[in-house]
Parts: structure tokens; sequence; C-alpha cells
């Protein structure tokens, strides 16, 4: 396993971070039913990712209904009494609770979202929390300042975005800055070879500001998991599966491009696709972590081989060109006159 710092902060993280959404039985009411593992299986997973080095760990407070995957994690903490070796990210954001303070990021919801994460987590410390989303209704310079306090109050030892557009995060990064509070140090964000719209603003704000980029679906919901054929239909027990509308939007003649390049790289050096598929994200500028799900021990020994996977120029070429993404105005106009934009 290798390890990169997080960000441009000083503590280092593994390669590949181990997202902790599946965790726990979920009833119907949650959004993972039918698609969580058991208490034990979310341990065993657990205990496999950290005898592979994994040091990392991503949550959030939606995951499962009422933090169900922050309590399953917070009683693998104290059973395997493993906190301090582990860096611990969750996120807050969404709806916990009914009424109109139920949700969203105002000082006050956020605050109180922060100490019941700590809580379900069953630790005295967060080590990077992240927003899951920008929140229109409430003004960031507010935001900024409340998880800045909460990191004065040693809650919250760094701070991400995640779902944010890039002038959101550029106001962010600039009301932190002007105002000498703490700013966010990552970005959590959608990017695997299908969905590339990030390069087009956030990585390059990334790369000049230092913000590290922790993909999440890495592995576009399992199609970029070789198990999935151009005219076929999804095979029985997959998560595309049973959702059947995704799957009908990832039809597409380049995402069947993407597919073909990424199993025949993966057959010429014989691994699987989807460590391929995650080591084609650790080459991209600024990425610290790449988080990927594994409901069963089996899924994640599948892609623990990505920690030591670097792929040739030539590989990296090829897999670039099959998933290039049109760029759109007005970023073609500047290429076109520049070369890069």
């Amino acid at each position: 396993m290798r390890y990169r710092p997080l960000g441009t902060t000083g503590t280092q993280v593994s390669v590949l971070c181990l997202g902790a959404m599946t965790f726990g039985e979920a009833d119907e009411k949650s959004m993972m039913h039918n698609i969580g593992s058991s208490e034990a299986e979310s341990f065993a997973v657990l205990d496999r990712a950290v005898a592979a080095g994994i040091n990392f760990v991503d949550t959030a407070d939606v995951y499962g209904q009422d933090g169900l995957s922050e309590r399953v994690l917070g009683a693998w903490l104290a059973a395997r009494k493993s906190r301090d070796a582990m860096v611990i990210a969750t996120k807050g954001r969404f709806r916990m609770s009914p009424g109109p303070n139920g949700t969203g990021v105002s000082r006050m919801r956020i605050l109180r979202a922060i100490d019941a994460s700590l809580t379900r987590l069953g630790t005295d410390r967060i080590d990077l929390y992240q927003i899951h989303m920008q929140d229109l209704r409430t003004p960031e310079e507010e935001l900024v300042r409340a998880l800045d306090d909460a990191i004065h109050a040693g809650k919250i030892v760094y701070v991400g975005a995640s779902n944010y557009a890039a002038y959101r995060l550029m106001e962010s990064l600039w009301i932190a800055d002007k105002r000498g509070l703490n700013r966010f140090v990552t970005l959590q964000a959608h990017y695997n070879l299908a969905t590339r719209a990030l390069e087009r603003e956030h990585v390059p704000l990334c790369t000049k500001f230092g913000l590290g980029i922790l993909p999440w679906s890495p592995l576009a919901s399992g199609l970029l998991t070789g198990k999935y054929r151009r005219g076929e239909a999804p095979p029985a027990g997959t998560r595309l599966a049973q959702w059947k509308e995704r799957y009908g939007s990832f039809d597409t003649e380049r995402n069947w491009a993407i597919v073909d390049a990424l199993v025949a790289v993966a057959r010429e050096i014989d691994r699987a696709p989807s460590q391929v598929a995650l080591a084609w994200l650790l080459a991209r500028p600024v990425v610290s972590s790449v988080i990927f799900g594994a409901r069963t021990v089996a899924q994640l020994d599948e892609n623990l081989g990505a920690g030591d996977l670097e792929l040739s120029a030539e590989a990296l070429a090829r897999l670039d060109t099959a998933s290039a993404p049109e760029l759109g105005y007005p970023y073609d106009f500047i290429k076109n006159i520049d070369g890069a934009w």
C-alpha cells in the first residue's frame, strides 16, 4: 500500500480509502436497503482492509437509517481499539431529522450534526469533516466560521468539501483566506473514467490551491469492473441489475468504448479491470486517495491490488483517449487557441 499527503496537509493517508456507505443492513426506509452488509461482514471488511495497509475510512451521517454506517464504524473502532491508527472521515449536510432545520449547513444545524456524528462514531474528534453538498440557503461565510470554531474546539481536525460547484468552492477558499479561517483541504467528488467533467474547472482549481481530490464512485457503480458487456443485461445480483434506470443511462457508445479499452489493458497486464480503473484515477493530478466501497471481503480483495499498481504511460494514454470527454464552451475554444484550458 502506498501513502500520500491528505491535500497539502502533513497527514498521510492510504491511496485507497474504504468507503463505508454499505456498512450495516439498512431497512426499507434507507437508500441502502438490500445492498448493505451485516455488521459482522462490515467488521470483516474493515479488518482485511487494515491488514492490507488501508488507514483511511470515509462515511457520512446519512448512510443508512439513523446514521447506521457511522454506528457500525464506531462499534468496530471500539472493539478493535484502533482509533489512533485510523484517519476517519465523515460528512454532514443532508436531512437527518424533520423540520426546516433538519437539513442544510446553517451554523446551528452543522454544529449539531458534528456532535451527533461524534456520538455515533464513539470518538472525540473527526479527522476529516466534509460538507456533503453546498447549501445555497446558507451564506458560505456562516459555514466557514462554524467549521473553524469546531476545529478550534478540537472536534474536527480538517475540513473538506463534497459535491461543490467550482465557483462556490472558490468563494469558500476566498472567505477563509481573507478572514484568516481554516479552509477546505480536500474535495470529494464524482470522478472516474466515465465521468470526467471535474477536469474542466475543479481539477485546475484544486491543483492551484492544493486541495486533495477524493474521487467517489471510482468504478461508476460497477460499470468499470468488467462485469457488464455491450448488448447484455446486467448479471443477476449486481447493483446495476437492481438500479435498471441507471444502467440504461450507462448504455452509450462512449461508455462501452471505455469498458473495451479498460478490459484490454487489464488483460495485457493480468490485472482486474477494477484495479486498472482505480490506478488510472491515482495517476490523475492532485488525487490524494480513491474512495471505493466493498460489501464483502471478496470485493475488497479484488480492488486492493490497485494499492501498488502504476500504469505505463502507454496504458494511461489509451484510457485517456477512450474516455476523453467533450469539453464544451468555453473550454474547447480556449484549447483550440492555447492548446490547453
